[in-house]
């Protein structure tokens, strides 16, 4: 009876389930979507009795769909978005819901740390660039604003610490997600007492540190039960999903570059050592004790052709659901009519805010060079273009932090495009290798659970498993577009830049 592994992979929108059997193919997957919470202008949250019902319901519908038996299943391994928050009480029960990486509520918090010498230094420390998305910035914003909530919080803990917590009743926290935090030092692995004193926390208020390849036995029966597995099934607790991309695409040594598009995007390369950026542009996380990621992340990445699709794609949702197709390809084919550059229409990508490489909570979008010649299918590809400048502009700072990018491999959702792929690759001016698997993170889970277990001697393994399904090669003539249009997009975002904190401080007034 042949083993498999399952990677967990909690994301932005959904959670996803994905069987592997021990050569990394894909036996079976489920997935559970779940939505983002809005209770004021620019807060994100998620229920975390939701997320945790995503969680199990994944794992079960991944295992009915693939036959598999409890005997069979060698691990799970866990993936899950970073920058997540929650409080909750002495009896674990929640005092909030879980503050997710989009929520920018600390937006002030943030902006008053970042031109401090002391935010310069926290980040040099932690890795963790300085913005509302990062759990430091937001417990600041519980202090200052939310005390009563702040005082009676029992714990300080992400998604996957409450969901580990309900399966085996401890609170522990990879070194991966604790470096995305904030709080946590990249040269001593622990947690950093300045920091802590400076929020006002105590040690006993977080987590327990382990490593990436910890693992978790005994799992409560009740869950086990109904998850249909051994509550002696092996639970490596795993890492961030930013990490774990690089994994599962087989981008694991040194300049070796791993983009990601899902609901946002990233630029990540795996270093020997931490690095971080002068000009506080990049990141540096934790994947296991000698090896740091260093990338970027944007704020906006398929999120925007999702809310092209959802608020002006009533008609192609129509014709999609007639036809059996998926509207993402129809709208796709129009974007395909309108050459590259859309004819003068430029679009800054910043519905949500942008992280790297600007860090600007206050950045918003902007469509440029509007004409009365632009039609539907103008502004489609040009929101695409701008995904993919956001992208570009990312993979330049990560390029002057650790050198040049010697290969670049692609995951995420917008990788199952061909049009969307071949276009980052015109703005890249690069060569593109695209992976077989779309499921990165969580190949990357599995992939980690199986190195904790002894059963591969390293994650370069994971390169012998995958297939490249294609390659792209950049367009010279649309290079040569884009790189006079990225010019434009990089002065446009910095004359704007005083515009949007004017605009941003007009919404929290009047929206």
């Amino acid at each position: 009876m042949s083993q498999v592994v399952i990677g967990v992979d909690i994301g932005t929108t959904s959670t996803k389930a994905v069987i592997f059997d021990e050569d990394g193919s894909i036996r079976s997957m489920h997935a559970v979507e779940y939505p983002m919470l809005h209770p004021q202008p620019g807060w994100a949250e998620q229920d975390p009795h939701v997320l945790f019902s995503a969680v199990m319901q994944s794992i079960q519908g991944a295992i009915y769909k693939g036959h598999v038996s409890a005997k069979q299943v060698k691990a799970i391994g866990f993936s899950v978005a970073m920058h997540s928050i929650m409080l909750v009480d002495e009896h674990h029960r929640p005092l909030t819901n879980c503050i997710i990486w989009t929520d920018n509520r600390s937006s002030e918090q943030a902006e008053r740390l970042r031109a401090s010498e002391q935010g310069v230094a926290m980040y040099k420390k932690t890795g963790t660039p300085i913005h509302p998305m990062s759990p430091l910035v937001k417990l600041m914003w519980f202090k200052e604003c939310a005390p009563d909530v702040f005082k009676r919080a029992y714990k300080f803990i992400s998604i996957k610490e409450y969901v580990l917590y309900q399966w085996f009743h401890q609170y522990v926290v990879d070194y991966s997600i604790a470096s995305a935090t904030g709080l946590f030092s990249l040269q001593t692995f622990d947690w950093d007492e300045e920091i802590l004193t400076f929020l006002g926390i105590e040690r006993s208020q977080l987590s327990s540190l382990v490593p990436t390849t910890y693992t978790l036995q005994g799992m409560d029966k009740k869950w086990a039960e109904q998850l249909g597995i051994s509550s002696r099934t092996p639970v490596v607790i795993g890492a961030s999903d930013g990490v774990l991309a690089n994994v599962g695409v087989g981008a694991v040594l040194p300049h070796e570059a791993a983009i990601t598009i899902g609901t946002s995007g990233a630029v990540r390369t795996i270093s020997p050592f931490p690095k971080t950026d002068e000009r506080g542009r990049t990141f540096c996380y934790v994947l296991t004790e000698n090896e740091w990621v260093v990338g970027g992340p944007t704020n906006n990445g398929g999120i925007l052709l999702r809310w092209l699709r959802d608020e002006f794609g009533a008609q192609e949702k129509e014709v999609a659901k007639r036809l059996g197709v998926d509207p993402y390809d129809l709208l796709t084919q129009y974007a395909a009519r309108v050459p590259a550059g859309s004819e003068g229409l430029l679009f800054l990508p910043f519905l949500s805010g942008e992280r790297a490489p600007y860090w600007d909570a206050h950045a918003r979008g902007t469509f440029f060079g509007i004409r009365l010649q632009h039609k539907r299918e103008h502004f489609i590809r040009s929101v695409m273009e701008g995904v993919c400048m956001s992208v570009f502009s990312v993979a330049l700072a990560v390029r002057d932090v650790v050198g040049p990018l010697s290969e670049i491999r692609v995951s995420g959702g917008f990788a199952k495009s061909p049009f969307w792929r071949q276009m980052l690759c015109d703005m890249m001016g690069k060569e593109l290798i695209v992976p077989e698997t779309h499921e990165a993170s969580a190949l990357g889970a599995a992939a980690l659970a199986l190195y904790a277990q002894g059963d591969i001697s390293s994650l370069q393994e994971v390169k012998s498993w995958l297939r490249i399904s294609s390659s792209h090669t950049p367009n010279e003539q649309h290079t040569a577009i884009y790189a006079e249009l990225f010019d434009l997009y990089t002065r446009l975002y910095m004359r704007l830049k005083d515009e949007f904190q004017i605009i941003s401080s007009f919404q929290s007034k009047y929206v």
